[in-house]
């Protein structure tokens, strides 16, 4: 409890802070009942009430050899980070409006992650992982969510990247909007909560979901052959599994460009 109240009197006093330096509003950039994130002025404050994930956020931005937010404080649950520069490369939904210069230089920057040394923490289970697939694809018809065929159709693609793989260090949610740039520099990468050993074809394809035809400017700049057919494994994976998620936390996967249209895309 003590720990909880000096935290929330960190965020107040910054809060208060960042008025007398005549920033006009505290924004919500995310908030559902397992974190927030609120943005006063330059700074943006995490609250997570799973400290693990905040850990390896931590951790994962101490060691990465690529441009990440500055931390500025922690007092769980609250984490305070510096913005960076610039905007996001892209949104879900949304076209791009980043140069092809800036997928490349992103490409580049995830391949300077994949060559680093593997974080010493584990990452994802084969098995776990064929599981939990599983599990959301029954979940799915079961409930109605989506149509069967489509959910088979999917599972059947997802069926490639349940492989075995050589780890990298992966941020391990490289969404689009997790990766800022500035003209044709890549100026940020946010939220390393997911980092872990994983395959690198899972983060190409996460940063290029949705964006399809950035892809071959990400491959560009990464500087080596990749299986596209994984990669679009990976797209159906991350759609398939991320769904109920959605589903339960307010979020629309049906909105134009979101997960259920890169399903249906797959067919």
């Amino acid at each position: 409890m003590e720990r909880a109240r000096e935290a929330v009197e960190e965020v107040a006093a910054t809060a208060s802070s960042a008025r007398t330096a005549d920033v006009e509003e505290v924004e919500v950039v995310v908030a559902h009942r397992e974190r927030a994130t609120l943005r006063v002025g330059d700074v943006f404050l995490k609250i997570d009430s799973d400290q693990t994930r905040a850990d390896i956020e931590v951790a994962a931005m101490a060691i990465a050899p690529i441009p990440t937010p500055e931390v500025l404080w922690r007092k769980p649950p609250v984490l305070a980070l510096a913005a960076v520069p610039g905007t996001a490369l892209g949104r879900l939904g949304e076209p791009s409006t980043a140069s092809a210069a800036a997928w490349v230089a992103a490409g580049a920057v995830v391949r300077t992650l994949h060559d680093a040394p593997l974080p010493p923490w584990p990452g994802r289970d084969l098995d776990e992982l064929a599981s939990r697939l599983d599990g959301e694809c029954e979940w799915l018809v079961t409930n109605g969510v989506l149509p069967a065929d489509l959910v088979t159709h999917n599972r059947a693609v997802a069926e490639a990247a349940l492989r075995a793989w050589t780890p990298v260090f992966t941020h391990g949610d490289l969404q689009v909007d997790h990766v800022f740039t500035d003209g044709s520099e890549i100026t940020g990468v946010l939220d390393w909560s997911e980092a872990q050993p994983g395959d690198a074809l899972y983060d190409l394809a996460s940063l290029t979901i949705g964006h399809e035809e950035r892809l071959d400017d990400v491959v560009a700049g990464y500087g080596t052959d990749v299986d596209f057919g994984v990669i679009q494994a990976w797209w159906s994976m991350r759609s398939l599994l991320n769904i109920r998620w959605l589903v339960e936390h307010g979020f629309d996967p049906s909105a134009p460009g979101c997960e259920v249209d890169v399903l249906r895309s797959r067919m």
